[in-house]
């Protein structure tokens, strides 16, 4: 039997690894963007960032320590500087594809942060396994900017596991979809009309502002978003503005509609002692038209001034005398609390304010010219 060299000896004292293999070793230096360990072999094992992580930006020196050990699986047994090229992502990637194999045959709801925003979607890391969510199935909206979502934990479920052709398909849509509509569910079982709630607006259009009401839209047309004129909802809400509604009614199809003329607030209920015909009232020329001005008493009541009514002499346009804005003093001459309308007259109120002509003896004697005498005629005997 030959003698064994030294060099010989201390190869024999080395356990032998091959390509594939999964090894444990134990951590004697660890830089940011990788980690060297003992491995038992003759030549140490490295351990580089793309090999341990998905995450291109995660410093290594943040994740271990020296004296951690390690599990790792051979990638190339000398990488050319006499080191083991290692891969302790692929370990992870092979326990959690098993996990992720698992959550796709039950259907489970996964949660992962967003790496990056790519062409057509979102690249997630679940465990160390890159998800693929496409654009159409990160939101139940149109996103155009997916860029929001990177760095942020998102959920999903998946829905196609093709691993071998890296093909992991994840989906957020489905998800978001199921939970607006048990929340629509939950909103419309506890709903009832008449009740008053918060809400968020959601959007705003020229005939009205469609509310979130937490889980659910309703509309707030134009006409109900108070007792006054609405001139402009975009004027009057804003999306973000939190507000209080109240639940005028729910049709069949689950549609809401809105209202803010809330019962303690109708300025009508006092209407008929306030405005009451032969009152003298004082408003604001709100606006005008051929036929007469609305005058704002107060808010939620206007009436109308017939341009008949506007002076005591003709007046072919109201614009010919008011304007908007204009503080005027009238009777009124007319209420219907039921119908909501109030008729105004300045014109009665300036002949009840002109001065009385005094009768002068003159006068009388005029007015005797015109005392109807037929009866006296009638009386006279008739000549013969």
């Amino acid at each position: 039997m030959s003698e064994m060299s030294f060099e010989d000896m201390l190869n024999e004292s080395f356990k032998t690894i091959r390509t594939g293999e999964v090894v444990t070793g134990k951590v004697i230096d660890v830089k940011p963007e990788s980690i060297l360990l003992n491995i038992g072999y003759k030549s140490d094992g490295i351990v580089n960032r793309a090999d341990y992580s998905a995450d291109s930006t995660l410093d290594l020196t943040t994740v271990v320590k020296v004296g951690d050990e390690l599990e790792a699986k051979v990638r190339k047994i000398n990488d050319g500087e006499g080191l083991v090229v290692l891969s302790h992502r692929d370990i992870l990637t092979e326990k959690n594809n098993q996990k992720v194999q698992e959550a796709f045959d039950n259907k489970e709801v996964l949660t992962g942060k967003v790496d990056k925003a790519v062409n057509g979607g979102l690249s997630v890391i679940y465990d160390g396994v890159r998800v693929f969510v496409p654009a159409s199935l990160v939101s139940d909206t149109f996103e155009r900017d997916l860029t929001k979502y990177v760095g942020q934990d998102i959920e999903f479920v998946i829905t196609e596991f093709n691993p071998q052709k890296h093909r992991i398909i994840g989906d957020r849509k489905q998800l978001i979809v199921a939970r607006k509509a048990a929340a629509r569910k939950a909103l419309l079982e506890s709903i009832h009309e008449g009740d008053v709630i918060d809400g968020t607006v959601k959007n705003v259009t020229d005939f009205g502002a469609f509310v979130d009401l937490g889980g659910a839209d309703g509309l707030l047309h134009i006409s109900e978003m108070g007792w006054g004129r609405t001139d402009s909802p975009k004027k009057t809400f804003h999306t973000g503005d939190e507000i209080r509604v109240m639940i005028k009614g729910i049709s069949e199809e689950g549609k809401i509609a809105l209202t803010r003329k809330f019962p303690d607030e109708n300025p009508w209920v006092i209407a008929l002692t306030k405005y009451a015909v032969g009152n003298v009232v004082e408003g604001k020329v709100a606006r005008l038209a051929d036929f007469g001005a609305f005058i704002n008493l107060e808010q939620g009541i206007d009436a109308l001034l017939h341009v008949s009514q506007i002076s005591t002499e003709r007046v072919e346009k109201p614009s010919d005398v008011l304007k908007v804005g204009d503080v005027i003093k009238a009777k009124v001459t007319d209420l219907d609390a039921e119908a909501k309308k109030i008729s105004l007259s300045i014109k009665a109120l300036l002949v009840e304010k002109a001065p009385k002509r005094e009768t002068k003896e003159e006068d009388l004697e005029v007015a005797d010219a015109y005392i109807d005498t037929s009866d006296e005629e009638e009386e006279a005997p008739a000549e013969e």
